[in-house]
C-alpha cells in the first residue's frame, strides 16, 4: 500500500507497562494504553450529560445504539483476543502472500477458517487479475577491467524476464535520472543499464517522494530506450524491498533494485572513470489474466440489512518479508472485529462487510473486482473505509473530499475519542482499496496512521512480526470496532457521488495527478474504473 499524504507527527509509541512481550503473544497493555483505553469507556459514561452535550455540539446525531453496546464491544479489546495470535500465524506460518502464489491461495483459505472458527458467515469471491507476476530467482554481476562482484538485487514487480544466463549491458551513471543528467547521456543510454541514485529512506514521506520521482525517472528512461533501470537501495542495511514498475503489465524492460553498498560501489567506480557491464539474470513467472479471490465476512444487519458498511483490509502481501505491517496487522484486526461483535452478541442495525482483499499489491485488482461485482448494491453501500499503513497510532481519517463525512466519522468514534485526538482529512487519497469506492461516488475512508516503522520496512525483508507494536494494534482494533459500529447504528446516509461529482473532485483536488502517479490515469479516463455516465439515470443517482 501507498499514499502521496500524510499528516501528523512522525513516530509514536506507548510508553510503560510490560517489560517484555510473552513468546505466546499473549496480551499486555501498558499502564498508559490501559489508561487511554479506560478514559474511552468512561467517556461514554458522560455522553448524556448535558454539560458535555453543550460543550462537545456534535455536528451530526449521536447513534441510536445504546452506550452500553459500544463500551462492551470497545472493552473487549483489553483482554486476552486472538488478535496477535492470528498475526503470527498469518506471517510465520503462511508467509509472505503475493497474488497468484501458492501462499496467497493458503492465505485466502486461512482468512476463511478464521472467520467461520468465529461464528462469522464467510465466503470467497472470485475476481480476475490482468496477469500473473511472480519473481522465482534475481541475481547480478558487475564486471570491469581487473574486477568482478555481485550484489544482490530484487526484481521490480512487471519487470520482465531475462534471456537464460543473463542479459548484459553497459551499466551507467544516471545521477537521480533527472532530465538533464539523461540528456548528458545522450546515446548512450540506449540499450545500457541506467543505475540511478536514491536518497536512503528514513520515514514515510520519503517513500512517497521516492514513489512520484520513480513514474517520472521511468518515464524519461524509456523514452530514451535504456535495456533497463537499476535502483541503488534506498533502505539502510542493505535491505531489498519490491516497488512496482509505473507502467505495471505494460512494461517491457528488465528493472531491478540493488542493494545499496553494492551499488553505491558500482557509482563510485562509475564516477572514477571505471567501465563496468552488468548481467542480470532475472527468472520471472509470468501469465494471462487469472482468477484470484477475496474473503468477504458478513455480520447480517437486524433492521436495515440492505444498506452495507464495509472495512477493509487487504490480505495479499509482497513476498520478500511477510507482510506484518503490510497488512496482516490489519487483517487480524478486522477480523478480531468481526470476533467479538459475534462473541458479544452485537447485531448491528445495517450490514457489516468485512473485506480482506487481494490483489492490491498489483493494483487494487481485489477491490476493483468487487465493485464491479456488486455495482447494483452500491446506492445502498453507506461507507467503505480501508486499513492499511501497518501499527502505527490511527490519528483520524482520510475522507475522500466530501465535507459533509468528517462530521459523521467524529460522532463515530466518540466511543474511543480517549485514544485521540482524531483528526480527519477531508482528502482524496489513491494507493490503497477506497479508490475503486472513491470512483464510483461511494463515501470513503482512509486510516491514517501514525508511520513508526511502516516507512523503512515497506515491502521489504524487514517486514516481519517484531516491527509491529502488539499494544497499538489492540488500541487500533478497538477504533476500528468503533467506527464499523457507529457507522452500522447512525441514521445518516450520505448519497452516493454522481460520475460528474467525482469528475469535479478531480479537477479541483490533486486526485488526478495521484493518479497518474500511480498508473490509474489512463483506467480513468478510458472508463475502465469509476463510475459510469448514465443518461436515463435519475441526477440523484446517475
Amino acid at each position: 500500500m501507498w499514499t502521496p499524504v500524510h499528516i501528523g507527527p512522525s513516530c509514536f509509541r506507548v510508553l510503560g507497562g510490560c517489560s517484555r512481550l510473552h513468546s505466546s503473544w499473549s496480551p499486555c497493555l501498558s499502564t498508559v494504553a490501559s489508561r487511554r483505553l479506560l478514559s474511552s469507556l468512561l467517556s461514554l459514561s458522560l455522553l448524556g450529560s448535558p454539560a458535555l452535550a453543550t460543550e462537545r455540539k456534535p455536528a451530526a446525531k449521536a447513534p441510536e445504539a445504546s452506550q452500553a453496546e459500544a463500551a462492551r464491544l470497545v472493552s473487549a479489546f483489553l483482554g486476552d483476543t486472538p488478535l496477535m495470535g492470528d498475526l503470527q500465524s498469518l506471517v510465520d506460518e503462511v508467509g509472505g502472500r503475493a497474488t497468484g502464489s501458492p501462499a496467497n491461495l493458503r492465505s485466502v483459505d486461512w482468512a476463511l477458517a478464521r472467520l467461520r472458527e468465529a461464528g462469522v458467515e464467510a465466503r470467497k469471491e472470485p475476481f480476475q487479475m490482468p496477469g500473473l507476476w511472480l519473481e522465482r530467482s534475481a541475481s547480478a554481476t558487475v564486471r570491469g577491467k581487473g574486477l568482478e562482484f555481485s550484489p544482490r538485487i530484487a526484481a521490480m514487480p512487471f519487470s520482465t524476464a531475462t534471456p537464460k544466463g543473463g542479459l548484459m549491458a553497459p551499466l551507467l551513471d544516471a545521477g537521480k535520472g533527472t532530465e538533464k543528467e539523461l540528456q548528458a547521456l545522450g546515446e548512450k543510454a540506449k540499450g545500457a543499464f541506467l543505475l540511478v541514485d536514491t536518497t536512503e529512506l528514513k520515514n514515510v514521506d520519503d517513500l512517497f517522494r521516492e514513489y512520484a520521482e520513480a513514474a517520472e525517472i521511468e518515464q524519461r528512461a524509456f523514452a530514451a530506450g535504456v535495456a533497463g533501470v537499476v535502483y541503488v537501495g534506498s533502505r539502510p542495511n542493505n535491505l531489498l524491498y519490491r516497488h512496482n514498475v509505473s507502467v505495471g503489465l505494460r512494461n517491457t524492460r528488465p528493472m531491478m533494485v540493488m542493494e545499496r553498498d553494492g551499488a553505491l560501489r558500482a557509482q563510485r567506480l562509475l564516477r572514477t572513470g571505471k567501465t563496468l557491464m552488468l548481467t542480470a539474470e532475472l527468472d520471472v513467472q509470468t501469465g494471462p489474466a487469472y482468477e484470484s479471490y477475496n474473503v468477504i465476512g458478513e455480520i447480517r444487519g437486524s433492521t436495515r440489512p440492505d444498506e452495507v458498511v464495509v472495512l477493509g483490509a487487504h490480505l495479499d502481501s509482497w513476498d520478500l518479508g511477510t507482510g506484518a505491517l503490510d497488512n496482516g496487522a490489519n487483517v487480524a484486526a478486522l477480523i478480531d472485529v468481526a470476533r467479538q461483535m459475534k462473541r458479544l452478541g452485537i447485531k448491528p442495525a445495517r450490514t457489516l462487510r468485512f473485506a480482506l482483499w487481494n490483489g492490491e499489491e498489483q493494483g487494487m485488482y481485489g477491490s476493483e473486482g468487487y465493485v464491479k461485482a456488486h455495482e447494483a448494491e452500491l446506492d445502498k453501500h453507506v461507507m467503505a473505509s480501508s486499513f492499511d499503513i501497518g501499527c502505527g497510532r490511527i490519528n483520524g481519517f482520510f475522507t475522500g473530499g466530501r465535507p459533509e463525512l468528517p462530521p459523521l466519522v467524529d460522532v463515530a468514534l466518540e466511543p474511543v475519542k480517549g485514544l485521540g485526538p482524531f483528526t480527519q482529512v477531508d482528502a482524496p487519497i489513491v494507493g490503497t482499496d477506497n479508490f475503486d469506492f472513491m470512483l464510483h461516488g461511494v463515501p470513503n475512508l482512509v486510516a491514517n496512521q501514525e508511520p513508526a516503522l511502516y516507512g523503512p520496512n515497506y515491502h521489504a525483508r524487514s517486514d516481519e512480526l517484531d516491527k509491529c507494536d502488539p499494544q497499538q494494534l489492540r488500541l487500533n482494533t478497538a477504533i476500528a470496532g468503533a467506527l464499523a459500529y457507529g457507522f452500522a447504528q447512525m441514521d445518516a446516509k450520505l448519497p452516493r457521488h454522481s460520475r460528474a461529482q467525482v469528475e469535479e473532485l478531480v479537477r479541483t483536488t490533486d486526485l488526478g495527478q495521484q493518479m497518474k502517479s500511480m498508473n490509474m490515469w489512463e483506467d480513468w479516463t478510458s472508463g475502465k474504473r469509476g463510475r459510469k455516465t448514465n443518461a436515463s439515470a435519475s441526477p440523484a443517482t446517475r
